[in-house]
């Protein structure tokens, strides 16, 4: 199955799960990598935390909401899928996470796992993070009234309030994407 396939395979279940009335269980743990290819290979860590991203999409916005019952902000859902996900326990604001000892990652250079920082009230200030899921899309909690949703930083709003990123997983427990 296609990088892309298995992608939007995930989206779906990720979408009907949201419609439950129920916040959806957390995501199986697989412990073998996944081979899509000669060169692209899921590690566990990465893939835990883009399973359990995109199965929270759909989960209300709440201004300092930090599970899935009370609804999260950005920072609050990177901590929960992290630290759910992965054991990895983060710092709780943006402007914490954004100058944590984490190496800074190169946006040609954005793998699976990686953290994406915005400045979406202008100039340079971080205001806003999602979780990158590869393909050029990133999970994110964007707006009190909304729900965690699945996004492009194709679109020039993301391009326009980009940042930078960090990557938080090892080099051993990183997703190789294009």
């Amino acid at each position: 199955m296609t990088m892309s396939a298995r992608l939007t395979l995930i989206l779906c279940a990720a979408l009907l799960s949201a419609c439950a009335s129920r916040t959806p269980p957390p995501a199986p743990v697989v412990r073998a990598p996944v081979v899509f290819g000669p060169s692209q290979a899921f590690s566990p860590a990465a893939e835990d935390v883009l399973f359990r991203a995109l199965g929270l999409v759909g989960t209300p916005y709440r201004w300092g909401g930090n599970t899935p019952d009370s609804g999260f902000d950005c920072s609050g859902l990177i901590g929960f899928v992290y630290r759910d996900a992965a054991g990895i326990s983060l710092p709780r604001s943006t402007r914490e996470m954004i100058v944590m000892r984490a190496p800074n990652v190169g946006k040609e250079g954005l793998q699976t796992g990686d953290l994406i920082f915005f400045a979406t009230n202008g100039g340079s200030q971080v205001s806003h993070a999602g979780i990158y899921v590869g393909e050029g899309r990133f999970v994110h909690a964007p707006a009190t009234g909304g729900t965690v949703k699945l996004d492009s930083l194709s679109k020039a709003y993301w391009q326009k309030a980009y940042l930078s990123a960090k990557r938080v997983l090892q080099p051993g427990q990183l997703a190789h994407n294009p």
